[in-house]
């Protein structure tokens, strides 16, 4: 629709097959059949079983060439939330951590502005205007008072999960800015004066069942997914993504550490996993690693697609 001239007889490149039935749009094959493209160039298959391979066989059927599979490792990179959403039904979840070089994410008192520097936040930024969502728990709203919404790029806001469950965040927290739509998932401990508070603030307030973490992940996933988030950018705190990483939840890490020292008095940056022998511990896979300035980004998975 926004060509400058005419598309018919052009090639086009797209990294997920294009779709052929009604969703939240209508089906993407009539539009480039409409348009008089002659060919396809696909990165990769769709996955979800209501279109995986039903929109090559529709292109097909029109006299559409298509040549499938091209840069497909890059691809299925590109498509890594969707592909897991329309799979196992659950969103992709991103861990984010900045610490120091020896795992600290705060001093003994709480300190933690600024460990990384301005470029490894940038990048944070970047990523936060990627994702559905930006996740924390309340411990972490209610020591370091974050925003969590895009501000050194240009780039919308996530929408924000703040997981609390008694609701004892300040109602004055940066959080509850309109700067995106805030959820707040808690338990039934937080009484209903609480819950109805939040929701005069702006929040959209949901009840989950109750762990003996706080609220229970599985179900803040199985509503999440239902709401249609299918990214997640997990920012902590250190309690919140031990619980994620002992759960499985996590699929992909940002590790920023800072050429900086705290010590052992300081905050880790993962709580307790209780891990006993090295064999058990969980490992990066497929890791990358650069550098941000003084600061080092290690990229890597903990489960596979």
């Amino acid at each position: 629709n926004r060509c400058s001239q005419s598309p018919k007889g052009a090639t086009l490149f797209v990294t997920l097959e294009p779709c052929s039935h009604h969703g939240r749009t209508p089906p993407c094959t009539e539009a480039i059949i409409r348009a008089g493209i002659s060919k396809v160039c696909i990165g990769m298959k769709d996955p979800n079983p209501m279109v995986n391979g039903r929109g090559i066989r529709r292109l097909k059927r029109a006299g559409i060439e298509v040549e499938t599979g091209i840069l497909e490792e890059e691809c299925r990179r590109i498509n890594e939330p969707y592909i897991k959403y329309v799979t196992m039904g659950s969103p992709f979840v991103i861990l984010k951590l900045a610490s120091t070089i020896d795992g600290r994410i705060g001093t003994s008192t709480g300190k933690s502005r600024w460990i990384t520097g301005t470029k490894a936040r940038r990048l944070v930024h970047r990523l936060r205007a990627t994702v559905d969502c930006v996740m924390v728990g309340g411990e972490t709203v209610r020591r370091d008072d974050p925003m969590l919404t895009v501000r050194h790029i240009k780039g919308r806001n996530p929408r924000r999960v703040v997981l609390d469950s008694t609701l004892h965040i300040p109602l004055g927290s940066m959080v509850f800015n309109k700067d995106g739509e805030l959820f707040i998932f808690t338990t039934r401990k937080a009484g209903k004066e609480r819950i109805r508070k939040a929701e005069a603030r702006g929040a959209r307030v949901v009840v989950v069942p109750s762990s003996k973490d706080g609220v229970d992940l599985k179900s803040v996933m199985d509503e999440l997914h239902r709401l249609g988030f299918m990214s997640i950018l997990v920012e902590g705190g250190g309690r919140l993504s031990a619980s994620l990483i002992r759960q499985r939840m996590v699929d992909k890490v940002y590790i920023f550490l800072s050429p900086m020292i705290i010590g052992g008095d300081g905050v880790p940056a993962v709580g307790r996993l209780g891990i006993k022998n090295l064999t058990d511990a969980p490992r990066l896979r497929n890791i990358s690693v650069r550098r941000l300035d003084d600061d080092i980004l290690v990229e890597g998975y903990l489960s596979t697609l």
